[in-house]
């Protein structure tokens, strides 16, 4: 939804549309990886191997992190313009996403490992 409104926001403000698209690329893509390392990490908690879980969350937070900076650089590259305003849009929706995460996580008791007494 963010997404979709930056969209709006990108083009009512005349910034790179090259830009937008890039970071729309490098979202989506992270986000596709992020759904695929909880899935295979939940799969080994479920194994009972803690230390592969862990290992999977670990290296594709650190991949996902490269391949959206590595984006930025390249489009940065190509034009300066593009590269900050791509960077400006993964920023907020990283600080937007880590947020909603940390505030569901909040509203969920059941997910926590400690419950109050």
């Amino acid at each position: 939804m963010v997404l979709a409104a930056a969209a709006v926001v990108f083009a009512v403000c005349d910034f790179s549309l090259l830009g937008y698209i890039a970071a729309a690329v490098a979202w989506l893509a992270q986000r596709g990886v992020q759904w695929l390392a909880q899935r295979r990490s939940s799969e080994a908690l479920k194994a009972g191997n803690r230390q592969r879980a862990m290992g999977i969350i670990a290296a594709t937070t650190l991949g996902r992190v490269w391949l959206m900076a590595t984006i930025v650089l390249v489009v940065g590259i190509a034009q300066n313009d593009a590269g900050l305003s791509s960077a400006v849009l993964l920023a907020a929706l990283f600080t937007i996403s880590m947020g909603a995460s940390g505030f569901a996580y909040l509203l969920e008791p059941e997910h926590r490992s400690v419950q109050p007494r």
